[in-house]
């Protein structure tokens, strides 16, 4: 299927105004770029509380931001922005998190890992982890009862969420009730077939994702760690539930489908989607693309199987 009208629509206007590809720039001209989009972005619905804090980790202390939507939480999500490792700030998360919030009911915890090159492979992984933690701990302060804890992300967000999840699972703890996948990175396989269709080189492409894993894991032989490449772990067993949406065209695409078809191999409860005619990166462009809203749909009704009491396997992608 081709790419829907908002989204061409969206790529000409990138295009005109873009003075050179992603991977031609350095991380801070890309960062200055996405700081720029984020303050065309339309304010975000409001919510009973949205406060800042600290969480401890390895070296130091990373920002939190907790969007609080009402006086009775259901869950607490805790939510690992994307951008590749190098880019994005929980500013560039708050507008996908405010709509996830007010949606499903749940407070959600926007966690500000360290990025690459600054901070390579596997600090983002123990920031993301030191976060779980820290939410953890403090579920009952942050919902005002003890409630379930999710883990969700998009791209490399959606990377650190199953990281994550996998190491609670391997740990025994923390307790996550479900993993919310949006098109993840879980492999560094450069060359699947979605990674060399020239259909999918749109906003995301094979030489962007290059450039993000030389940033971040520049030594080959650390990709292929489980806490890199999540695809890699060898045991798919005592998981979480988890909710996949993945794009069309999206050179991510095959392995995040593959991620879903070996949880669902180890009998782990999984609710997948392939959005057609849609692009990396989609679901996080709220008030911009009509298959942000369809997605966000879409996450928000598998928070409500899980919160249920249930969640049953579908895989429309096959």
């Amino acid at each position: 299927m081709a790419l829907d009208e908002a989204t061409t629509a969206l790529l000409q206007q990138m295009a005109a105004n873009r003075t050179q590809p992603l991977h031609e720039m350095t991380p801070q001209e890309a960062r200055d770029m996405m700081a720029a989009m984020r303050a065309a972005a339309p304010p975000g619905p409001e919510m009973a509380s949205v406060r800042n804090t600290r969480v401890k980790v390895s070296g130091g202390y990373i920002p939190v931001r907790i969007l609080t939507p009402n006086a009775h939480p259901r869950a607490v999500i805790v939510h690992y922005h994307g951008g590749g490792w190098v880019l994005g700030t929980i500013d560039d998360a708050e507008a996908v998190g405010l709509r996830l919030a007010q949606r499903s009911g749940c407070v959600v915890v926007l966690v500000d890992y360290r990025l690459a090159p600054e901070y390579r492979f596997p600090v983002a992984v123990d920031d993301a982890w030191a976060a779980l933690e820290w939410a953890a701990a403090h579920v009952t302060e942050l919902a005002g009862e003890p409630v379930p804890l999710i883990v969700a992300g998009d791209s490399a967000g959606g990377n650190l969420a199953a990281v994550v999840a996998q190491r609670a699972a391997a740990a025994g703890g923390p307790a996550i009730a479900l993993q919310v996948l949006a098109y993840p990175v879980t492999d560094c396989d450069v060359n699947t077939t979605s990674y060399t269709n020239p259909a999918n080189q749109l906003m995301l492409t094979r030489e962007s994702m290059v450039w993000f894993w030389d940033h971040y894991a520049p030594d080959p032989a650390a990709r292929l760690h489980p806490d890199a490449s999540p695809l890699r772990v060898r045991n798919f067993l005592r998981l979480p539930p988890a909710v996949i949406l993945t794009a069309e065209h999206d050179v991510l695409r095959d392995e995040g489908e593959l991620y879903a078809t070996q949880l669902l191999k180890a009998r782990v409860p999984v609710l997948h989607q392939r959005f057609e005619g849609q692009m990396h990166g989609f679901f996080t462009m709220v008030d911009l693309l009509p298959g942000a809203a369809a997605a966000m749909d879409f996450v928000v009704e598998g928070i409500e199987k899980r919160l249920a009491g249930g969640l049953v396997s579908q895989s429309p992608a096959g």
